[in-house]
């Protein structure tokens, strides 16, 4: 039978009798025949309640002592599940990360994995056990916890499911797939199939909360099969049910060829937490983006959009967003580390924008889509403070009130709500 890997949101984990509802579902799998491994998150809420201990005993806490605090969380949940298993009559082991291991680099709060040894699963599951193993967490080369950043559960199942080469990865969350946009925005938002890596992408890091980018990175890397599905539904349903459910994440050439020309658009994805950060009378010189952008990649702040305005008189304004985590990081590097160095100009910041986009792989035959989500956001009177395009996507900055308002307008303009919109439609 297959290799499967299960991986459980926090919400799933939430609570005794949702612990032994997984655990009813796994076994359920692992009396079919399949061999399990499960990567669990932490309970809902508890991940918070550790980070929020640390700000009371320490303002800005070393990042350090954060991971090693933080991933008790996934820890508490390996073991209850392997517990429940047992009572369930199946035989399981848990294993943190630093158990397996799966070796990360040393980014405090956000490791990147770089190897996973997957001789002791095997050992395991020859044994006929299902293996529990922590999300989110890894060890470093110099034997340090580390995390992996919010949502890095699902890394870390989609990166054993590559590692052991699993037949599929089976992402459960409190949604039962990925939807054209957040339903809790547009009611009638609908429920995506089938979705290529490529849009899922785009979609991750464009905002949706569905995946992390980093685990639809290692998916379509490794080509891991994968799938997101509701872990609300009763335990006990019929495993082909099941296994038919939520949405498939896959190739383009396996995408049916009727919907892939129909399907100008899959979604429309956002991001409120993002920050805006202007750089202005920037010498107008050769190198002059790396040396803005260099101290702050060494501050580890990730760079979202990016635009540099025509020169005037031998200067330039450049700007871009980052998190609005690092909103304040990155204006100190700024002021502290680069205006002085440029000389001139000034450093300006607006914490209050969000981001919109529109993802499809139809983007690349049909022209005119990027006019026609323009022309939509100007018949709501949104102003657009910053664009940026590529073969399936277009991204625009907008203030943030006016985020749900532009969604609903999209989402009704290309036809979202019932079938894809055709060439030439509206």
């Amino acid at each position: 039978m297959a290799l499967i890997v299960h991986k459980y949101g926090g919400t799933s984990m939430g609570s005794v009798e949702r612990i032994q509802n997984v655990a009813r579902r796994v076994a359920k799998w692992h009396r079919a025949g399949h061999r399990m491994v499960v990567v669990p998150s932490a309970m809902a809420g508890e991940t918070n309640r550790l980070i929020d201990l640390a700000k009371a005993i320490q303002a800005e806490p070393d990042r350090r002592e954060l991971d090693m605090l933080a991933s008790t969380g996934e820890q508490a949940s390996v073991a209850l599940l392997a517990m429940a298993l047992k009572v369930e009559g199946v035989d399981a082991i848990s294993f943190t990360g630093w158990q397996v291991p799966i070796v990360t680099d040393s980014a405090f709060t956000k490791a990147r994995i770089e190897s996973i040894d997957d001789h002791r699963v095997r050992e395991h599951l020859d044994q006929n056990r299902v293996v529990i193993i922590t999300g989110f967490q890894g060890i470093d080369h110099a034997g340090n916890i580390t995390t992996l950043g919010r949502g890095g559960s699902d890394t870390s199942a989609v990166a054993v499911a590559a590692a052991i080469k699993a037949d599929e990865c089976l992402i459960y969350t409190d949604v039962d797939g990925v939807y054209t946009t957040d339903p809790r925005i547009v009611s009638d938002a609908r429920r995506l199939d089938r979705i290529t890596f490529e849009e899922m992408l785009e979609m991750a890091s464009l905002g949706s909360k569905v995946l992390q980018t980093r685990s639809v990175e290692f998916a379509g890397k490794y080509k891991v099969k994968t799938r997101v599905l509701s872990s609300l539904t009763p335990p006990d349903i019929a495993l082909d049910k099941e296994m038919n459910s939520g949405t498939l994440i896959t190739f383009e050439e396996e995408m049916d060829g009727t919907h892939m020309e129909q399907a100008v658009i899959s979604g429309i994805a956002f991001q409120r937490d993002e920050a805006k950060i202007t750089l202005t009378k920037v010498p107008d010189v050769p190198g002059v983006a790396s040396r803005i952008l260099g101290p702050v990649a060494q501050a580890n702040i990730d760079v979202d959009m990016i635009v540099q305005n025509q020169a005037v008189n031998g200067t330039t304004d450049f700007s871009f967003t980052v998190n609005q985590n690092d909103f304040k990081r990155a204006l100190k590097v700024l002021e502290e580390q680069v205006v002085p160095t440029l000389g001139g100009g000034e450093v300006t910041g607006d914490p209050l924008i969000a981001k919109v986009s529109i993802v499809g792989l139809g983007m690349k035959s049909h022209a005119g889509i990027a006019s026609r989500m323009f022309e939509c956001l100007a018949k709501e009177g949104i102003n657009i403070r910053m664009i940026s395009t590529s073969e399936i996507k277009t991204s625009v900055v907008i203030e943030d009130k006016y985020l749900e308002l532009a969604v609903r307008a999209l989402h009704k303009a290309f036809g979202l709500e019932g079938a894809p919109v055709e060439e030439g439609g509206a």
